[in-house]
Parts: structure tokens; C-alpha cells; sequence
């Protein structure tokens, strides 16, 4: 770990242990693991390859240190992830460079989500005092009912490698507002970041045994089991694919857990005609090329009105062109390495199919061997076809399949031709159009002329349900009344 440790200011956030009881612990078994730079394949360090019953003794802190925590009043609570808060920014340039080093990203990207991982904990912290509970009218006069909110207890936490940051503090900052404890399981392409973040909670006051943590990488799932088969474990949260989703809430049904698991995405990226081509653009570039297209809410199918493809491909590739593949830590890149080559020769294996079955290449296509194994361009791909695995599947990779189309009935029934209904994008500046559109997309999140979906205020709905979904708005409506002059930028 010396290596790495000269990059930080502050050595002592480089931690390759488990976090349990409040001391950072080796694993049971004694065996460790090393994560590598994506960049340069350079060992970073290693972690304990954690086992069952690492993972039990997580689980046991956690009960241990639970009574109390919940006990506490959620002002106090509050204050404690407030200053858990202050400490992310005050160490923000450490954490984007182990999110670098460990994850790939380019150095702006990263320190972008060191600022979303600190948004999360700073609005439960203002929520932490505010869990309110409800006076219900009873049917008989002398009678009232009461409804209180309680944590659920222990919570299972179980985190992705393409946000080692935003991920962990999403899921812990609403679990410790609440009063639960936690048992974080991090990615083990990632575990540095994550043990950074738990050492910043300790110095924030969290106390013993409220958070902990345990690496590994071999034995992922077999941890997953034991968290999900714990009768002590009363809610998991994943981040990650479908199949283990599916694999986890089987596991769970013998305890009957709650769980929130956010799982495949296929977003459709919708452009129509009226709208504001130069925005549609700039956010067609943000929600499809940030992190190298390794994020659940990418853009996975660009749709786009017929009469101004043309146009919109011209821009995109001009923009694709000004693109900079390279190491994280390089000033002039902009978009670092997949996570693994396997990510990459998966990548590389959906454009080449797409191609052979006439796709037509704009931009990139290459894997980039002169950088390293895991370096593939920022891709453009026009003429695709709905039957192209390209298509079906989430790509995970920079790669931006393009179709044309002619009415709003062709483009929601093509969008809603896929088994997983996470993130959605439509451009538009008509306002009923996007309310009329926004509703039959049959997707969990709807952007409106944004491709930035996620936000600490905003709920997170993995899959349209007809109870619940979330609209995010950006407001450039031309004036119905006034006429195209009064067009917002």
C-alpha cells in the first residue's frame, strides 16, 4: 500500500481491513486479496477475503451497537452525519484520487462524485430530525390512532465498484438517519474508497459498531448469503445486476426481509423534434459518456425524430471527437478505463456483432491496446436495429447506439420494448408532450430535457410501479403564447 499512500494527503485514509466493532480487523481466515489500478494493472494494496463468518460478527456488532443508536435522538444523529459531511469536503482531493486509483475515472468525474457521495449525507442529516409519524381519526370518537415510525433494524448494505462513493453514502445516509445500524459489504474492485469514507465517520463520531464493513472479492456471494439468511439482518440493499438481484431476493424469503435493490437499466434517451438540439446534446454526452457509460442510468438506446438526426449525429460526433481516452490522473483525459477487460472484450464483442449486422460505425469502435487491456473508445453507432443484443442488453461501456424515428407512438412503444424500467430521457419543448410522454414510459425515473437524473432530495424508484415514480424537470418550454421567441435556454 506504500505505493499509493505518497498520492494522499492524509495517508492514514489508505485502509485495507475490515471495519467491525469499531476497530479495523483482519479477516478470520487470515487470507487478503489485491485491487488493482484499472489504468496500469499496479497493485494498489489488499483487503481481508472476508468469509461467513467475517460477515457474522459484522452482523452481531451491529445488534450490539443498535439499542442505542436508535435510541438517540435524531437531532443528534443529524449532527453526527453533518460533520460527517464537513470531513468528505474538507478530504474531497483524497477521495477522488483513490476513486481514480481504484475505479478509473477521470480526475474531474471522480471529484464530481465525491461531491454527490457528501450531498447525500448532508440532506439526512436535515432529515435525521424529521421522521414524522402520523394522528389517524378513529372510527369510534374516544379513540385515536397513532402511527410512529421506527427503524427497521440491522440493515444488509451491499455496494458497486462504478460509484465507491455516492453508493455507500446513499444507502448509509438515510439508514443511520433513521436509527439503523449497517453491515456494508464493498465491491471488491473498490474496497478503498469505501474504508476511507468509514474512517471519515469514525473521526465524525459515528459510534462503535453502528457501521461496519467487510471486503471481499472470492467470497462475495458467500457473504450475500449469510447477510440475506441472517434472521438478525432485517432489510438488504443492493446496488447491481439483475441476476444476483433476483439470486438475493430468493435468499431472503426464508427471513422475509425488506429489500431495495436497484437493478439493470436500459435507458431510452428520447429527442424530439422541437427540442433544444444543443441541450439534447450536452446531455445526451452527460448521461451516456459519464464514467465510460459505467453507470445503471446510461443512456442506452438514443432516440431521435427523423427530421433532425442528421443534425443531432453531426454535433454528438464532433463532441465524441473532442474526447480524450487515457489514465485518471492525466489533466488532458477525459473519459479512464472499463473496470476490467472482460468489461472491455464484452464491449468490444456488442459492437462488432452490431457492425456485422450492418450498423453503421460514427466514432470510436477500437479497443485502445496501446493504452492497456482495458481502455475501449467512446463509441457511435447509427443504423441499429431493435434486434441487435446491443440493443436488448445493458451495455455497461461508451458506446451510444442511435435510431431514427417518426412519431411519439413508434418511440414509447420501442422505449418500453425492454424487461427492466429504471431511467428514462425525453427533450422536448412542448409541455403537454412531456407530461403525456413522461406518464407512458413504463420506467421508474423520467429526466425531462436533463441527463442528470440522481439527486440527494430525490427518491430512487428502481422500476415503474403505479404507486410511485419520480419526475426530474428542467424547465426550457417555449412560450405557447408568445410564440418560438420566447424560448428558454
Amino acid at each position: 500500500m506504500a505505493i499509493s499512500a505518497v498520492r494522499l494527503n492524509d495517508p492514514s485514509l489508505l485502509i485495507g481491513q475490515n471495519h467491525i466493532a469499531g476497530k479495523w480487523v483482519e479477516a478470520a481466515s487470515g487470507e487478503r486479496f489485491n485491487v488493482t489500478d484499472p489504468a496500469n494493472g499496479n497493485i494498489i494494496g489488499s483487503c481481508p477475503e472476508s468469509d461467513s463468518s467475517d460477515a457474522q460478527r459484522a452482523i452481531d456488532s451491529a445488534a450490539t451497537a443498535l439499542p442505542a443508536w436508535r435510541s438517540r435522538a435524531g437531532r443528534n444523529r443529524g449532527r453526527i452525519l453533518r460533520r460527517w459531511y464537513e470531513l468528505i469536503l474538507e478530504n474531497q482531493q483524497d477521495l477522488a484520487t483513490l476513486i481514480t486509483l481504484e475505479n478509473g475515472k477521470a480526475r474531474p468525474d471522480a471529484t464530481g462524485e465525491v461531491l454527490f457521495a457528501a450531498s447525500f449525507l448532508e440532506w439526512f442529516s436535515e432529515e435525521a430530525a424529521r421522521i414524522y409519524g402520523d394522528t389517524i381519526p378513529h372510527t369510534q370518537p374516544n379513540f385515536r390512532v397513532s402511527v410512529l415510525k421506527e427503524p427497521v433494524g440491522v440493515c444488509g448494505l451491499i455496494t458497486p465498484w462504478n460509484f465507491p462513493a455516492a453508493m455507500i453514502t446513499r444507502k448509509l445516509g438515510p439508514a443511520l438517519a433513521a436509527g439503523c445500524t449497517v453491515v456494508v459489504k464493498t465491491a471488491g474492485e473498490t474496497p478503498f474508497t469505501a474504508n476511507a469514507l468509514i474512517k471519515l465517520g469514525e473521526r465524525a463520531g459515528i459510534p462503535p459498531g453502528v457501521v461496519n464493513s467487510v471486503t471481499a472479492l472470492a467470497n462475495t456471494a458467500e457473504i450475500g448469503q449469510a447477510l440475506c439468511s441472517s434472521n438478525i439482518v432485517r432489510k438488504i440493499s443492493f446496488t447491481g445486476s439483475t441476476r444476483v438481484g433476483k439470486l438475493l431476493m430468493q435468499q431472503s424469503s426464508s427471513s422475509l426481509k425488506k429489500l431495495s435493490l436497484e437493478l439493470g437499466g436500459n435507458a431510452p434517451f428520447i429527442v424530439f423534434e422541437d427540442a433544444d438540439l444543443g441541450l439534447a446534446v450536452d446531455a445526451a454526452i452527460a448521461s451516456k459518456f459519464k464514467s465510460s457509460g459505467q453507470t445503471c442510468v446510461c443512456s442506452n438506446r438514443i432516440f431521435v425524430q427523423k427530421s433532425i438526426y442528421p443534425e443531432f449525429i453531426r454535433r454528438l460526433r464532433a463532441a465524441v471527437g473532442q474526447f480524450r481516452v487515457g489514465n485518471g490522473f492525466d489533466e488532458k483525459t477525459t473519459h479512464g478505463p472499463l473496470v476490467t477487460p472482460a468489461a472491455v472484450n464484452r464491449v468490444a464483442s456488442l459492437v462488432d456483432d452490431a457492425v456485422r449486422r450492418g450498423a453503421t460505425l460514427e466514432a470510436g469502435g477500437r479497443k485502445r491496446d496501446d493504452l492497456g487491456p482495458n481502455f475501449f473508445e467512446p463509441t457511435i453507432l447509427t443504423n441499429v436495429n431493435t434486434d441487435l443484443a446491443i440493443v436488448n442488453e445493458e451495455i455497461f461501456g461508451p458506446v451510444a447506439p442511435i435510431f431514427q424515428f417518426d412519431t411519439e407512438d413508434e418511440v414509447i412503444a420501442a422505449s418500453n420494448a425492454c424487461d427492466v424500467g429504471l431511467a428514462s430521457y425525453i427533450f422536448t419543448q412542448d409541455v403537454a408532450r412531456a407530461h403525456r410522454v413522461s406518464e407512458l414510459l413504463q420506467f421508474g425515473m423520467v429526466a425531462i430535457n436533463t441527463g442528470a437524473i440522481s439527486d440527494a432530495a430525490s427518491p430512487y424508484v428502481p422500476f415503474r410501479s403505479l404507486k410511485r415514480r419520480v419526475l426530474t424537470m428542467q424547465q426550457v418550454w417555449r412560450d405557447q403564447a408568445l410564440g418560438d421567441g420566447a424560448r428558454g435556454k
